[in-house]
């Protein structure tokens, strides 16, 4: 087996050797230093000599030091311990390091498809990993821009023909018929909007800035009781590093959702250490607790009073989850007391 230097198993053999070598050469220096360690206790039924000396002295350590008073293998065996220590550390160190650039880099990919790649360096194992985790990312982001465009141009073309229809319908005497054909005219071109739409919100990237989320909501409130519509907002917060255009993207959603079902809507915010809290409340008929997720899906729509009919196509809910995710919050549904529901944004301040 031949051991590459520039490799993760070699780097951590390499330092094993070096502290282990150098455990043994100290060792080796202190006792040629000091002399030998004492000899071991005699043997049962040793006896001296007959005339009562000892074995001569070996010159060999004549001259040499005395022992300290803390002699013998405690401090070859400390320095092995510390070496050993040590070269165990760094090397759990340099395992760990590249499994964490990756996990980090997993978590940018998931938050940002546009996010940089991955740096190529490191032991020969973690230069593969990386740019295998690039050429994954690069592989994804092209797949998500080829279905987008795909879909985009297919919601697009789609236009042409379905104005032909609508300027043919007027050539139809029946009446009712004509309404009918142009009421289904009128619900096809507005999901290949809608599909647009939550396209644009799938590929746009920004970054986060400090923004003054009490002001956008109150402007929101105001913009909409300036068409008419009944938008009140309350509640105070600090401002927020957010992404203002999926933060408004949201809001919109889940207004025209509590507008649409109930015709009003009550924006508030509750503002803490941790969070903040963002709840659009409305007085409607409210969604079933076992359908609640499901109105998430891309066209999921309910029946009764949450129907085509009524103006949704089923993807405002599901823009508005996905623009909550990419705040780094997350978007759920609850009872309103006293009837209704209300849509709970949770924005972490971390």
């Amino acid at each position: 087996m031949r051991l590459r230097l520039d490799t993760l198993f070699g780097r951590l053999f390499g330092v094993l050797l070096v502290a282990i070598v150098l455990a043994h050469l100290l060792a080796f220096f202190w006792f040629h230093h000091y002399g030998p360690p004492p000899p071991p206790p005699p043997p049962p039924g040793f006896t001296e000599q007959a005339d009562g000396q000892r074995a001569p002295f070996d010159p060999r350590f004549e001259g040499r030091p005395p022992r300290p008073w803390f002699g013998g293998p405690l401090v070859p065996l400390t320095f092995q311990l510390v070496s050993l220590i040590i070269a165990a550390w760094y090397g759990a160190k340099l395992l760990s390091r590249p499994i964490q650039r990756l996990s980090d880099a997993a978590e940018r990919l998931s938050e940002n498809l546009d996010s940089p790649p991955l740096d190529e360096s490191g032991p020969r194992e973690a230069r593969q990993a990386a740019h295998t985790f690039n050429l994954m990312q690069q592989r994804i982001r092209e797949q998500v821009q080829q279905r987008s465009r795909m879909l985009g141009a297919v919601s697009h073309d789609l236009r042409t023909p379905l104005s032909r229809l609508k300027l043919r319908l007027e050539q139809i005497e029946d009446g009712k018929l004509q309404g009918q054909m142009r009421q289904d005219l009128d619900d096809m071109i507005t999901m290949l909007d809608a599909t647009l739409t939550y396209l644009h919100e799938q590929r746009t990237s920004e970054a986060r800035q400090w923004m003054d989320v009490q002001a956008l909501v109150e402007s929101m409130s105001e913009n909409a009781q300036d068409q008419g519509a009944d938008v009140q907002a309350s509640g105070h917060c600090a401002p927020l590093q957010v992404q203002p255009m999926a933060l408004r993207s949201c809001l919109n959603n889940l207004m025209d959702n509590a507008l649409r079902y109930a015709g009003e809507a009550l924006i508030t915010l509750e503002d803490s250490r941790e969070q903040l809290l963002i709840r659009v409340i409305d007085h409607g008929p409210g969604i079933a607790a076992d359908k609640r997720e499901a109105v998430f899906e891309p066209f999921f729509r309910l029946e009764g009073s949450r129907n085509r009919n009524s103006g949704g196509v089923g993807l405002g809910m599901t823009i508005a989850r996905e623009a909550a995710e990419r705040l780094g919050g997350n978007l759920s549904l609850e009872d309103t007391p006293g009837g209704g529901l209300t849509a709970l944004i949770r924005l972490p301040r971390a």
